[in-house]
């Protein structure tokens, strides 16, 4: 089993491949350049990633998933993940990208939400696919990132360097709404397993075993990640995951408190909540009333 590397500064990545380091916490990466090439390793990132491939090379390993890393895809990674890589024989990567250290952000608008960017928590296997166009300008952005980095230091260079990661990051994020709409019917289809999963969970009692559901459950039923597969959902229903979830939960509670005599806290036992009080709040968040309220209202 190869070791664990671990991938905390930018120059770190630079060795590994034998490239140049222009600046420590900022890199645009041309692994044609490359003068080391490991062909089988595993990192745990430190810092911020994003890597366009030219051509296919080799296996990038997510968690549990393998993914066939085929041309003209965008694959991203952020700290705390780990990734293993295996690199075929007898090929040189071809691949362009952008790496950054959490500190080149901090203090920046884009520092502050860098979290809304949810694919850097998508795993491998939910890699975009760029059109020529849109390749063009991924690649236009690397330019004049790595043009502000060979410029002299000046009081202005942080914030130019984090405006145009930002503005990379934003076709990203316009790049993956066009996929989400090219892939409507695959993600319907996702949809509507995710539906049929909701209802299955609580025909079959397993709120009472195992608690309310989340989205990390069906996610991983369906065989995405939380990220990809909340964002999607988003897309197709304009509702969060969570949000769908919890409708669906309140939908459940009116039949009960309306449909039967039992009291609120059998009533919120048998949703799996843990405790009653819990399930009051979220009724009456959701309803306007609470448990009680809505079933004297309707009597």
């Amino acid at each position: 089993m190869n070791d664990i590397i671990k991938l905390d500064t930018v120059d770190a990545y630079n060795q590994l491949f034998g490239l140049e380091t222009l600046h420590p916490l900022v890199s645009v990466v041309d692994l044609t350049d490359a003068t080391r090439f490991p062909k089988h390793f595993i990192v745990n990132y430190g810092i911020y990633a994003l890597f366009l491939k030219d051509t296919k090379c080799g296996d990038i390993r997510y968690g549990k998933q393998v993914y066939d890393y085929q041309d003209g895809t965008i694959t991203s990674f952020a700290p705390g993940q780990v990734v293993e890589t295996e690199i075929f024989d007898d090929v040189r990567p071809k691949a362009k990208g952008l790496l950054f250290h959490p500190d080149i952000i901090k203090g920046t608008s884009l520092g502050q939400e860098i979290k809304s960017y949810s694919f850097f928590s998508y795993s491998s296997s939910e890699a975009l696919h760029l059109s020529e166009d849109e390749r063009g300008m991924f690649l236009d952005c690397l330019r004049n990132i790595r043009t502000e980095l060979t410029h002299p230091v000046d009081k202005l260079s942080k914030r130019l360097i984090a405006r145009n990661i930002q503005l990379l990051l934003d076709y990203c994020m316009r790049f993956y709404e066009r996929q989400f709409v090219t892939r409507s019917v695959a993600n319907k289809d996702v949809l509507s397993r995710f539906e049929n999963l909701l209802d299955d969970y609580f025909f079959n009692g397993s709120q009472i075993s195992e608690g309310l559901p989340t989205v990390k459950y069906f996610a991983e039923k369906v065989c995405l990640s939380p990220n990809y597969f909340g964002d999607l959902i988003k897309k197709e229903t304009g509702k969060t995951a969570q949000e769908y979830i919890q409708n669906k939960i309140i939908d459940l509670a009116k039949e009960l408190i309306l449909g039967t005599n039992k009291n609120v806290s059998q009533i919120a036992y048998e949703l799996g909540f843990q405790y009653p009080q819990h399930f009051n709040r979220i009724f009456k968040k959701t309803v306007g009333y609470t448990p009680n309220e809505y079933r004297k209202l309707r009597v």
